[in-house]
């Protein structure tokens, strides 16, 4: 990744102005320890960073890195839970500290790292907050987020952890109504918490709203059933992520929201996700430039930042068209797809893909440890 200042800086700084925070969706080891980390964070002011089971997978599997560290622990006896959250603990408390300066400055906006709950939890509500609560105290960082699943069972632990003051990255929403219930969940978490006469001013939340898949699954669909609806495709995804947008309008502009902003509350920022372009006939920035609006997240993987970094187009775009965007949705309802069918689908196959690559890196570290344990 490119780390020296250039035009594709103030590209960066410019979206920024905006209200939009960029963050980067990846961490590995040599990130951290190469300094290009560091080096993001000042030249490009890069503002926060998530991680994934998938992104933990890819950095464990395809480098020797982590090899000494395993070794270790698998030879003082570990199992492979504990050497999975002395591994990831280790690089998310690192990018922590190299993302604290960022928080302090922005007074708790920005400077998050987020750590994922096991998506073996996504259904299991009780776990899945013991799991928050757990990971929040390892890694004992103010700037640190737990990310946990916006699915059903995920929102009483939602509420819970933020009543509780865990920064919360909701993560896996893909429809409006899923996004809406997650928000009022906050919303009534920071209600409790300020009733209960405590500080709401650091208890910081994102809603992970994913993108391009959802055009990967409605183009599908319309390239089989509806070629006189081909107006539609790569609209659906940007159309959906500004009506979830409005969404957030009305409820954070809302009088209740209002009375705990005055009580120092921070809104639930939209954090857009899964916003590499997929279809290589789309513009490699679309989910980027079309998505830029005050009070957002743009979380982008290493290959959209460059490209964004190099040739992005920064403008106020989220708060514009919203007319047609909820015309392109009611478009494709009259031409026979429920959005929310697919959606729920997106859902059900993000946590499967999650739980995959969660039990791949297990297993991979597994065979690790037990070959270090015996010294082979």
């Amino acid at each position: 990744m490119a780390t020296t200042a250039s035009a594709g800086s103030s590209i960066l700084r410019e979206t920024q102005a905006l209200g939009q925070s960029l963050w980067l969706d990846n961490i590995s080891r040599t990130l951290i320890t190469s300094g290009n980390l560091a080096r993001l964070i000042t030249d490009d002011g890069l503002q926060g960073m998530t991680s994934n089971p998938s992104i933990f997978d890819k950095a464990f599997s395809e480098t020797d890195e982590y090899d000494v560290e395993i070794k270790s622990h698998a030879r003082a006896g570990a199992g492979t839970q504990e050497i999975y959250d002395a591994l990831t603990t280790a690089d998310i408390r690192a990018a922590l500290d190299l993302f604290r300066p960022v928080y302090d400055a922005d007074r708790g906006l920005d400077g998050y790292v987020s750590l994922e709950v096991s998506p073996l939890l996504a259904r299991d509500s009780s776990e899945t907050l013991s799991e928050a609560r757990r990971l929040w105290n390892a890694l004992a960082r103010p700037n640190s987020m737990i990310k946990i699943p916006g699915t059903e069972e995920g929102l009483p632990a939602i509420e819970e952890a933020l009543f509780e003051g865990i920064n919360v990255n909701v993560t896996l929403l893909f429809s409006v109504e899923a996004y809406e219930k997650v928000a009022k969940a906050h919303i009534r978490a920071l209600k409790r918490r300020h009733e209960a006469g405590k500080p709401l001013g650091h208890v910081a939340s994102v809603a992970s709203f994913f993108v391009s898949r959802i055009d990967s699954a409605v183009d599908s669909w319309l390239e089989a059933n509806k070629p006189d609806a081909k107006h539609l495709l790569g609209k659906i995804a940007i159309a959906n992520a500004k009506n979830a947008y409005r969404v957030y309008e009305e409820l954070y502009k809302s009088s209740e929201f209002s009375a705990l902003a005055a009580a120092g509350a921070q809104p639930q920022r939209l954090l857009w996700a899964s916003t590499g372009t997929k279809n290589p006939s789309y513009s490699d920035t679309i989910y980027v430039d079309e998505l830029i609006g005050p009070n957002t997240v743009n979380t982008v993987p290493p290959a959209t930042y460059e490209a964004f970094r190099d040739h992005g187009k920064p403008a106020l775009t989220l708060t514009q068209g919203l007319d047609q965007a909820l015309a392109e949705l009611k478009a494709l309802s009259d031409a026979g797809l429920d959005l929310n069918q697919v959606t729920d689908k997106l859902l059900d196959e993000g946590i499967r893909q999650f739980v995959k690559a969660f039990e791949k890196l297990m297993a991979g570290l597994d065979e690790k440890r037990a070959r270090f344990a015996t010294g082979a």
